[in-house]
């Protein structure tokens, strides 16, 4: 039988990991075998810079902790898989999608955005959105041909008016 404090010590583990899983607003699983030492501390610069991280844990405790959480992705849980937490629900799904496009050892599989199950369709869909700041770009943009048009409508407006007076 096992000893207590080895099992007392996975049952944290299995509650750290439900812990994040639950308070990431995305969680991203990717086999990351044939990454050098570099690339991989190169990927974690990356997504520290999106405000993410990832991190190794062992399937059979990642399972126990989704199994905690409802939510079933066996079919992803084999062989060595690194998981990436996030506090907003693209920024490390852009990161690692950066990152596959330079390193082909890098592969993502599943993820969890939003409590929802995300399959590697809707990760690459998720992927190619913006990012924050190009969002924004775009909406400061779409507000300043408004306002630059308002300009030109008004200075039309006051030229009219000195004509006719």
């Amino acid at each position: 039988m096992a000893n207590q404090k080895i099992i007392e010590q996975k049952a944290s583990k299995v509650e750290e990991i439900a812990g994040k899983i639950k308070d990431s607003s995305s969680v991203v699983w990717f086999e990351y075998r044939g990454l050098t030492v570099g690339e991989t501390d190169e990927l974690r610069k990356m997504l520290r810079q999106s405000g993410s991280y990832y991190k190794v844990y062992k399937n059979t405790l990642v399972k126990r902790a989704l199994d905690n959480l409802n939510v079933n992705l066996d079919e992803h849980l084999n062989g060595p898989k690194a998981i990436a937490f996030g506090t907003d629900e693209v920024a490390p799904i852009k990161a690692l999608s950066d990152f596959a496009k330079k390193h082909k050892a890098l592969e993502l599989k599943v993820g969890i955005v939003n409590n929802e199950i995300a399959d590697l369709n809707m990760l690459n869909e998720l992927a190619s959105i913006p990012s924050r700041d190009g969002l924004l770009g775009m909406i400061a943009g779409g507000l300043i041909q408004h306002v630059r048009d308002i300009a030109i409508a008004l200075d039309l407006h006051i030229k009219n008016l000195e004509e006719n007076n």
